[in-house]
């Protein structure tokens, strides 16, 4: 496996150390994850599960009709949405009108209500969770909430501030050139192998991997990973 100065290296040659680190994604520490009310949480997978598929200039133009129609996203107002209330919705030209998707928000409310009651705020369920094991909060996300799978569940966690990496198509193509990966990792074994990858690049370099994910697609591509936020 190249050792993470060889890749830093790489990624400053290509874009300059400065503009390198003004890409690096903001990542949050466990009082802030806390902080944040579930209804930001809430509104976030929102925004990536209506954004998946869709043009995101799309989502962000209708964003404040969302906000009005799902009463600023008020998690239990959501959660105990009828058929009546989901209907008005996908009749609601404040939004992008996908009837399967607004039913992926109500899931996705109630999976954010039953674990904010369980640990006292979905916010200090995501700071408890190590980041060491980002691949088994992608799982969990995958399995607790709805569309919440593949790359939405990683686009969440970087839009909220939660310490993890993306595989980019950029991030792949590092992983494949420093002998992590043979191709985008899917199975158990091979996420985990990534994750351990990350894990021992995060501690050689002293980067959050949300970091050492930006330097890796860096190091690779002319088009950045891509971040929310910073």
């Amino acid at each position: 496996m190249t050792d993470f100065d060889t890749i830093y290296a790489r990624a400053v040659d290509r874009h300059g150390e400065a503009e390198l680190e003004a890409r690096f994604p903001r990542v949050f520490d466990a009082t802030q994850l806390s902080e944040v009310h579930d209804d930001r949480y809430l509104a976030a997978m929102t925004q990536r599960v209506f954004a998946a598929g869709f043009r995101w200039k799309v989502i962000t133009a209708k964003w404040e009709g969302f906000e009005e129609a799902f009463h600023g996203f008020d998690v239990d107002w959501v959660a105990d949405l009828d058929d009546e209330g989901i209907g008005a919705l996908a009749a609601d030209t404040r939004i992008v009108r996908n009837r399967p998707k607004i039913l992926s928000t109500v899931a996705n409310a109630q999976f954010v209500r039953a674990t904010s009651r369980q640990h006292g705020g979905f916010g200090r369920w995501l700071a408890q969770w190590p980041d060491d094991d980002v691949v088994g909060l992608w799982e969990a996300l995958k399995k607790g909430g709805s569309r919440l799978g593949g790359d939405t569940g990683s686009w969440f966690l970087r839009m909220v501030g939660k310490d993890s990496f993306r595989l980019s198509g950029d991030v792949v193509a590092a992983l494949i050139d420093a002998g992590v990966a043979t191709k985008k990792p899917t199975g158990k074994r091979a996420l985990r192998e990534v994750q351990e990858a990350f894990n021992a690049w995060s501690e050689q370099s002293g980067l959050p991997k949300a970091a050492v994910s930006m330097v890796l697609a860096c190091s690779v591509g002319e088009v950045y990973e891509g971040s929310f936020g910073g």
